[in-house]
């Protein structure tokens, strides 16, 4: 089963992307993030079509766009064509998440489902069979450098319990706070793809933070 990180792009350095892409690139990493913020699902604004063409141009990894947006139907096949190899979106956005997930994978790239720390394993009974992948939030979506959620913990042991009755295949992805002290444990408990944004670009040595990470 996958065992990743996916280093965040909102936390590099904007003046010197390249570089950041370079690094995941020469990295143990197999994802790259990219976070896409709206200023109305979330109050901030961050990336959109042009950086995911970006990443595809200058990143050798899986393309991994996460939708913090209103109205996510509108900008999926735009997404997909910009590059996105995973596309995520989140529950609360949404009024029939089965629909959008069944867009996504019928595009021909995995489909994945965000829930922030407040929205119960429970909701995603029934859903986890039409994703590829479940986000779990370990802090509320749209800000970085967020304290880690402890709870997420025993939230990914419960989803592990849905995704073995509904889609073993399914991956769990865990995104805020990630680093090197809470990594081994995430990975233990059963998560497979961990986002890390300022716990790698904002160490000293980026490539051996997310090999830290992967032990």
């Amino acid at each position: 089963m996958l065992k990743t990180i996916a280093p965040s792009i909102y936390a590099a350095d904007f003046a010197n992307l390249q570089s950041a892409f370079e690094m995941v690139n020469e990295s143990k990493a197999d994802w790259v993030h990219i976070d896409v913020m709206d200023g109305r699902f979330v109050p901030n604004f961050s990336f959109g079509y042009p950086m995911v063409e970006t990443a595809k141009k200058h990143c050798r990894k899986v393309i991994d766009v996460h939708l913090m947006i209103v109205e996510p139907r509108k900008h999926v096949e735009n997404f997909v064509k910009s590059g996105a190899e995973v596309l995520t979106f989140h529950y609360e956005a949404v009024e029939k998440p089965i629909d959008l997930l069944r867009q996504i994978k019928s595009l021909g790239i995995k489909a994945g489902l965000a829930v922030n720390p407040d929205v119960s394993v429970n909701k995603l009974k029934g859903l986890v069979k039409h994703a590829d992948m479940i986000l779990l939030m370990s802090v509320f979506a749209g800000y970085g450098g967020q304290k880690f959620i402890d709870t997420a913990y025993s939230r990914i042991k419960e989803l592990k319990q849905v995704i073995a009755d509904e889609n073993p295949g399914c991956l769990i992805q865990v995104d805020g706070g990630v680093n090197t002290e809470n990594a081994s444990k995430l990975f233990e408990c059963g998560a497979n793809v961990l986002v890390a944004g300022t716990s790698v670009f904002g160490s000293g040595n980026p490539k051996d933070a997310i090999e830290k990470m992967l032990v």
